[in-house]
């Protein structure tokens, strides 16, 4: 068994008798120990859901089927109690926005420690763990005592790392861990999360809408759109040779030294979530689209060289 495995997820909300948003459609994944994966999309496509839905932290207007099984827990057919344990322990979250998950108030320190009592670190080892995270994140320990109003962008973003791994979990979950850094700390903080991979045999799922970040991470790539996973394969097999037209335009869009200045967006808008998909939903921007496109949903299907793509060319080379 994966430790991560993820079943056909699907995810809506809000309430189905008034108004209804499909935004998780049918997504399927696993991952195993020390494996990376790094999931991409524009705003809106599903991507933070997803992550949201491994660790059962949904809001209330979310209705969830499908099935997601971390370390061999089903996290929609158990107790509170115990996916409470899970979280930290088991599975960690980097959030988005680095400052929210820490408190103004409390030095790093008391947060670090906070939670290792939680979970059961005996206090006589507290000091020395909290020591060894801030070793493992490469911040000073003089970080310890400093409050997060006193921690640079890419210094509490660290802080926050710490105390995801506080309780040694086997999985990391990464929510924009990039946002708001300048490009060089954004790769910095790409490293550090490999480089704790790859020393803690960490499973990762990293999402990002920084594509230049990908293959830094060096594992699978999962592309969404509209709820969906519309490419999915090695990270740097699809970046290289891209089969999905809406994969081909975002790295299209990507600025190279060698060609002349990229297109800054992809014309159109992506579909509405709260009514039904008709044909395959980046139709409407493709320039490629036919009949069938605009009548028949494309199907997520394994290609000649191992990758899946949902796109009703991606066998034949039209969509290349």
């Amino acid at each position: 068994m994966s430790l991560v495995e993820v079943d056909n997820l699907n995810v809506w909300i809000g309430e189905r008798a008034v108004w209804e948003l499909h935004a998780v459609r049918d997504v399927s994944f696993q991952l195993d120990k020390g494996e990376r994966l790094v999931v991409v999309g524009e705003s809106g496509c599903g991507k933070s859901t997803t992550l949201l839905s491994l660790l059962g932290l949904l809001p209330a207007a979310a209705t969830v089927t499908g099935r997601v099984v971390i370390d061999g827990v089903d996290i929609f057919d158990c107790p509170e109690e115990q996916l409470a344990a899970l979280r930290w322990k088991d599975a960690a979250m980097v959030f988005q926005a680095s400052s929210n998950p820490l408190n103004p108030v409390r030095t790093l320190a008391h947060q670090l420690r906070a939670v290792l009592r939680f979970h059961g670190t005996p206090r006589g080892k507290v000091g020395a763990r909290i020591a060894t995270l801030l070793d493992m994140v490469r911040l000073p320990q003089a970080c310890a005592n400093y409050y997060p109003h006193q921690l640079s962008g890419g210094m509490r973003q660290r802080a926050v790392i710490a105390l995801a791994l506080a309780c040694d979990p086997k999985l990391l979950l990464a929510d924009e861990a990039t946002t708001a850094l300048d490009p060089l700390v954004q790769a910095e903080i790409i490293e550090l999360l490999v480089s704790l991979c790859k020393s803690l045999d960490l499973a990762l799922v990293l999402v990002t809408h920084e594509l230049q970040l990908v293959s830094a991470v060096e594992g699978n790539l999962a592309v969404m759109y509209a709820g969906e996973i519309v490419e999915y394969g090695p990270a740097n097999q699809l970046m290289a040779t891209p089969r999905h037209p809406y994969l081909q335009r975002l790295v299209a869009t990507l600025p190279r030294l060698d060609s002349p200045v990229a297109p800054v967006s992809i014309p159109g808008v992506p579909p509405r979530l709260d009514t039904p998909l008709v044909g395959c939903p980046f139709a409407p921007r493709c320039t490629q689209a036919v009949d069938i496109c605009r009548s028949t949903p494309p199907r997520l299907e394994q290609q000649a060289d191992g990758r899946l793509c949902a796109c009703h060319f991606a066998g034949t080379g039209l969509a290349a």
